[in-house]
């Protein structure tokens, strides 16, 4: 244990000579850490979100292109992300987090400069592009090595009836992202670099989390996290036998201070039968919010007749997605605690009031109906993410978790890679037919969840 960080009460209760167990919290500056970790991400990525359609318009490239420049970067995340996951199993993920900073560090720096130079007059617009594109891989080969590190990390160290309240709150912090991003990318803007700036911006941030992660937060790795049952017999296949035959995968699969992991566990498929209800919603939940998001700053152009003046389109496209990330904290903050939501709730409720929002916002005219639109979908896709994530990781044991969090990783990756792009091109060929499919997504998320979730009564109890 890092001695900056006190024991928890559960810890110190636990008699030396039993095998450890999961606590339900974590230390404060541990927590704290995590939430960088993904708080730096989300910001970032929202911030660059409210400046990309100025950016396309004063390029003169058009809008599907630029929701296309995305498509390599997503497809690279759903690639990677179940293979950081394994790894981080075995490196611990600390090693992973590390990695998936350095990886948006070095995408954002990159991006920025390909998009000055483009915006300068000394790239094309296609060349930029796609140099964008080459640079914003970056971030999906190695930045998606952090999100399942902080979810195993999490879900290695908190209880079955914790774990749905606990990853939301880690969830959160993406929410907290989506705010400051937008609330920040005007701000940041300076004369000499233009809409570029909160690229150059959030990777000096993102370089000042790396060094507190590295020096703050405890090595995890497997090889330094030998103690009790778990480690006893560590070239033995059944070490810890007694623990995996009473089947309870809480106290038995993952060292309450460490997060270690036994190295024998069965690789995880796509198609398990336990998660395949839980990956399939948020495939298909995911590309309804990811079309929507797509859509969302195009549309303030096209309806407050902003196209003529790109610049002045970041200030009111920052305002909406902020409020659409304030709705999502709501949701995550204060709906799932305050009405203690299971996974399956969260996602029926949340759906239906994504519906709801995608509804207003096809009508929707001016900036005020805009902004409640995306506000009520938004707080619909807040209690829809946490809902799934949490469905999937308490449908498998707690020796799975990390690959469970690349699967969810790598299924949120894969929504983004053609959702944006086509929600775009729909919505500029016909709006009316673009919500209406984005409405069928979430329609489709309603009837698999009555049908195929388990309720949350049985998730939740020990197995």
């Amino acid at each position: 244990m890092n001695r900056a960080d006190p024991p928890s009460p559960d810890a110190m209760a636990q008699p030396a000579a039993s095998a450890p167990v999961t606590t339900t919290t974590l230390p404060t500056g541990r927590l704290v850490l995590l939430y960088l970790v993904m708080l730096v991400t989300a910001a970032g990525n929202t911030a660059m979100q409210s400046v990309m359609p100025s950016i396309g318009t004063a390029l003169k490239v058009e809008d599907f292109w630029i929701s296309l420049a995305y498509t390599w970067s997503a497809l690279l995340w759903m690639t990677c992300a179940p293979m950081w996951a394994r790894r981080s199993d075995r490196r611990g993920r600390k090693a992973m987090m590390a990695i998936g900073l350095i990886g948006f560090i070095s995408s954002f720096a990159l991006c920025g400069l390909t998009l000055y130079l483009g915006l300068h007059g000394f790239l094309g617009g296609a060349a930029t592009l796609l140099t964008f594109a080459l640079c914003r891989s970056l971030y999906g080969g190695f930045g998606s090595a952090a999100p399942p590190a902080v979810q195993a990390y999490v879900a290695s160290r908190t209880s079955r009836a914790e774990r749905t309240k606990a990853l939301s709150l880690i969830s959160s912090s993406f929410g907290l992202g989506t705010v400051l991003g937008p609330a920040l990318a005007p701000l940041l803007i300076l004369p000499a670099l233009g809409l570029v700036s909160p690229f150059l911006a959030f990777a000096l941030i993102g370089v000042a989390v790396l060094v507190a992660l590295r020096l703050r937060l405890p090595d995890d790795t497997p090889a330094f996290a030998g103690r009790g049952d778990i480690m006893a017999a560590p070239f033995s296949a059944n070490s810890n036998s007694s623990a995996r035959e009473r089947g309870d995968p809480d106290e038995a699969h993952g060292d309450a201070e460490t997060g270690a992991l036994p190295t024998d566990v069965a690789k995880l498929s796509w198609f398990d039968h336990r998660l395949r209800p839980w990956l399939v919603a948020g495939l298909v939940g995911g590309h309804a919010q990811a079309a929507v998001m797509g859509i969302v700053g195009f549309l303030i152009l096209d309806r407050l007749g902003l196209r003529a003046d790109p610049a002045a389109g970041a200030g009111p496209i920052g305002l909406v997605l902020m409020a659409g990330a304030m709705a999502t904290l709501l949701a995550q903050w204060g709906v799932i605690p305050l009405f203690q939501l299971g996974p399956r709730s969260s996602c029926l409720s949340g759906m239906v009031i994504a519906a709801i929002g995608t509804a207003l916002l096809a009508v929707a005219g001016d900036l005020h109906t805009i902004t409640l639109g995306v506000a009520l979908a938004s707080m619909g896709f807040g209690l829809f993410r946490p809902g799934f994530t949490a469905g999937a990781s308490l449908a498998v044991t707690r020796a799975e978790q990390g690959q469970s969090a690349g699967i969810v990783a790598s299924v949120n990756g894969a929504a983004y890679i053609v959702a944006p792009a086509l929600g775009v091109w729909l919505y500029g060929h016909s709006p009316a037919v673009g919500f209406a499919v984005i409405e069928l997504l979430c329609a489709a998320v309603i009837v698999l969840g009555l049908r195929g979730m388990s309720r949350d009564e049985v998730l939740i109890k020990p197995r």
